[in-house]
């Protein structure tokens, strides 16, 4: 059988390239993964892109049941052969459409229960899925992610870094996160070209609510010319909507402003509309 140059065939199945697939092959990786996540039966434990199922093997093997998106319908399809659908609840979908309050049952959300997701993210989706998941905060309790390294770095930086933008405001509005781990390339199969990292992202819920919309309106305003100061991109912006710019100085920039102070800000722009 001829095999197409860049597409490594891994346990039968050959990677695609369109759908960014890397597979997790390192058994240790994967327990210190399941350790984080800390599973316990009777959670809703969501897996976007179970691939060849290295994750989903350790998940079952701590509890009796998980769910799963899968975009792929080979690897749907061998998910299938492998788990009864009463210990994998597979949807073949794309993550990036799916509708993750199918996943939660009516009676468990009613009862203030939670969905708890988990996977390796392929890394040309991973950021425009972690800003859709925001649409589901109400009903996620945390999400545990394998990510390239440098969007983790992002995720978690603090304000006046070289990292800190609009994806570090963005999920820390809405997240406690945490970097837990690095993972190196020879960790998947076949190896990606650069470094990976795992985060944890708990839903805040100690804040005021905001609309995840008007933030990414005024964060898109702030940081798409990051190195002018407020005063020439932002301040005119807001002047216009006739919003207060109560809190940030004409002669900061974008990346010097802190996260509380984004919020505040969105709520204002949101109130003025």
């Amino acid at each position: 059988m001829s095999r197409k140059p860049g597409a490594p065939v891994t346990g039968g199945h050959r990677a695609r390239k369109r759908f960014g697939q890397h597979f997790l092959a390192d058994a240790g990786v994967v327990r210190a993964i399941v350790d984080a996540i800390a599973p316990r039966d009777g959670q809703h434990i969501v897996e976007i892109g179970p691939g060849l199922a290295a994750l989903t093997d350790a998940l079952l093997e701590r509890i009796d049941a998980i769910q799963a998106v899968e975009i792929d319908r080979d690897l749907a399809a061998r998910l299938r052969k492998r788990y009864p659908q009463d210990r994998l609840g597979l949807h073949e979908a794309d993550a990036l459409a799916f509708d993750f309050a199918a996943a939660l049952p009516a009676e468990a959300a009613a009862a203030g229960e939670r969905l708890r997701i988990v996977g390796n993210l392929p890394y040309n989706i991973s950021s425009p899925l972690l800003v859709r998941l925001l649409d589901y905060r109400a009903i996620v309790h945390d999400q545990h992610f394998m990510l390239q390294k440098e969007v983790v770095d992002r995720i978690v930086a603090a304000p006046r870094s070289g990292d800190y933008g609009r994806l570090s405001v963005l999920m820390q509005a809405f997240h406690h996160c945490d970097s837990l781990f690095d993972v190196p390339p020879e960790a998947f199969e076949p190896p990606p070209r650069v470094d990976s990292a795992v985060v944890r992202m708990t839903v805040r819920r100690d804040r005021e609510a905001v609309d995840p919309a008007p933030l990414q309106q005024v964060l898109a305003v702030a940081f798409g010319q990051r190195r002018k100061m407020l005063r020439g991109t932002l301040l005119p912006w807001l002047a216009q909507r006739g919003v207060s710019a109560e809190g940030i100085a004409p002669t900061a920039r974008a990346e010097e402003i802190d996260v509380d102070t984004w919020r505040a800000l969105a709520a204002r722009v949101a109130a003025a509309r």
